[in-house]
């Protein structure tokens, strides 16, 4: 179960780094650093469609044609995503890319765990997705909190709020 807490902490660290670095000024446009977080992420993520290719092919079900092409072409979808990403005039475009194949290739991870294939926690069951589902409604609303907003400043309505003592006059 390393891979989830993996993914949390490569999704949060470049923005909390930038945090950091900035010292909260509310003037700093934090999306930048969400999206990287969000990026790498899916950077790591498409790795495994080329790494483990065979694997995560088991996780479609039998009836699905060209599973490993499958997979390797939905590898290559998301470092598009990665790269609109990390891109100011693409970003958007990108974190609505990623909440849609999010949302899209949930299904094979609900499927793979109650297949139990045995890739990752899904060999654990229908109790991995007691993990898995919470972290994709995370990474979802990281998307939606973090990287949409109209404003620069993300995260004041989420956990990390903008400035601990609110905004400065």
């Amino acid at each position: 179960m390393l891979t989830p807490v993996l993914m949390v902490l490569i999704l949060v660290v470049p923005y909390l780094g930038y945090r950091f670095v900035s010292r909260g000024r509310p003037s700093q446009d934090l999306r930048p650093a969400a999206a990287a977080g969000l990026g790498l992420l899916f950077l790591f993520t498409a790795s495994g469609h080329f790494i483990q290719a065979e694997p995560m092919a088991q996780m479609l079900p039998s009836w699905v044609p060209a599973r490993e092409a499958l997979v390797y072409l939905t590898g290559w979808l998301e470092i598009a995503i990665t790269v609109a990403l990390f891109f100011r005039r693409s970003r958007r475009a990108g974190a609505w890319a990623a909440a849609i194949v999010l949302v899209a290739f949930f299904p094979a991870n609900v499927y793979a765990a109650l297949q139990h294939v045995p890739m990752g926690g899904h060999a654990w069951g229908p109790a991995y997705l007691l993990v898995r589902a919470p972290l994709q409604l995370f990474i979802l609303w990281w998307i939606w909190a973090m990287v949409l907003p109209a404003s620069g400043k993300t995260g004041s309505s989420g956990p990390w709020p903008v400035s601990p003592s609110g905004p400065r006059p």
